[in-house]
């Protein structure tokens, strides 16, 4: 292939792979040969046949497959990771351990004097440093626009170039990460990671676990990070609402271990908190936290940027007499929210 088809060595391994593999997925070789799915797709389902899970994927393939035709590509493939802990549960834990063991950084300095470097990190830790590098790159970024705004005397377009490259604000980013850990006093407080639970107390002790970015992770990687968290609870209604439980802290000290009822405790003995008014200029509070939590990520159906860096936007607008509610309120990204009275995004279902 690498000769004849003047391919890559890596794809054409790839592709034999895929050969081989597609012998025992009749329902993904038929949905492939007829371009309902990529193959991402493939590469995902082939990625769940092992040993153990043989026989459970050769019942569930058309399942599987079913969700690839209909979900995004980032839909199914939770999807499959949830199939896969549920199929093998004792392997997703031991891959999850696996993953965190081969945890590595790699920072060494050149013979011209810059640094070079390249890390591994697992899910969990790898999403604490990529959200604190993410959320200080954006106030570099807003630096960056608020300057060249001021200096175009407009805000900047396609055609014109900030100070710094996305790139380069990575790298200031990370130098600035490591200035904040060098002035951080010792006795500071640690952030604690926040656990909001949307299930019942029977699936919460069952597989259902996964990052705020979607990434879906075995149950016992954090484990680790009970102790000292906040803990919320968000219950959905039928008609859509949110109710978002008072924040509490699972604190067990040195001398005790997390146990179920700490959890049960912690997750369901709170109150509701209580949502800002409608008459508010600014979704905030309960309110704004419950629109993160149903929508996770920017509501324009070509973007996926998560909660974190989106705005909360009236659907019918503030100065219209929208009021400032759940039912009237979705996450939009910066851009798009900036955009909304050009190109209005879909309403909200």
């Amino acid at each position: 292939m690498t000769t004849r088809c003047r391919a890559k060595k890596s794809e054409a391994r790839r592709r034999v792979r895929r050969g081989r593999e597609l012998r025992f997925l009749p329902e993904t070789t038929r949905a492939w040969v007829g371009g309902d799915i990529t193959g991402a797709h493939v590469d995902v389902m082939i990625s769940l046949r092992g040993p153990a899970t043989e026989a459970a994927l050769a019942r569930d393939e058309g399942l599987l497959v079913g969700q690839a035709r209909r979900l995004t590509f980032a839909q199914f493939a939770g999807a499959a990771a949830y199939w896969r802990q549920l199929a093998d549960p004792d392997g997703a834990d031991q891959e999850g351990e696996k993953l965190h063991d081969h945890r590595d950084v790699y920072l060494v300095q050149s013979f011209a004097g810059n640094w070079l470097g390249a890390m591994n990190l697992d899910p969990v830790n790898g999403a604490i440093v990529a959200g604190e590098l993410e959320r200080i790159e954006q106030e570099l970024f807003e630096a960056d626009w608020a300057e060249a705004r001021a200096v175009l005397g407009r805000d900047p377009g396609p055609g014109d170039r900030l100070s710094r490259t996305p790139g380069q604000r990575r790298a200031d980013a990370l130098v600035a990460m490591a200035v904040n850990s060098k002035s951080c006093p010792s006795n500071a407080r640690r952030p604690a990671p926040l656990f909001t639970v949307l299930v019942d107390f029977e699936t919460l002790n069952g597989r259902i676990c996964e990052l705020e970015n979607g990434t879906v992770v075995p149950p016992g990687s954090l484990l680790p990070w009970l102790d000292g968290a906040d803990v919320e609870r968000a219950v959905f209604s039928p008609a859509g609402k949110v109710s978002i439980g008072c924040t509490s802290r699972l604190a067990t000290g040195v001398d005790r271990r997390v146990t179920g009822a700490d959890l049960e405790r912690a997750v369901f003995s709170p109150g509701c908190r209580v949502e800002t008014s409608p008459t508010n200029r600014f979704f905030t509070g309960a309110t704004r936290r419950a629109i993160e939590v149903r929508d996770r990520e920017c509501t324009h159906p070509f973007c996926e940027v998560r909660a974190p860096f989106c705005q909360v936007d009236h659907i019918q607008p503030w100065a219209l007499g929208g009021p400032t509610t759940q039912e009237n309120g979705r996450l939009l990204c910066p851009p798009h929210n900036g955009q909304r009275n050009q190109r209005p995004p879909p309403a909200a279902t």
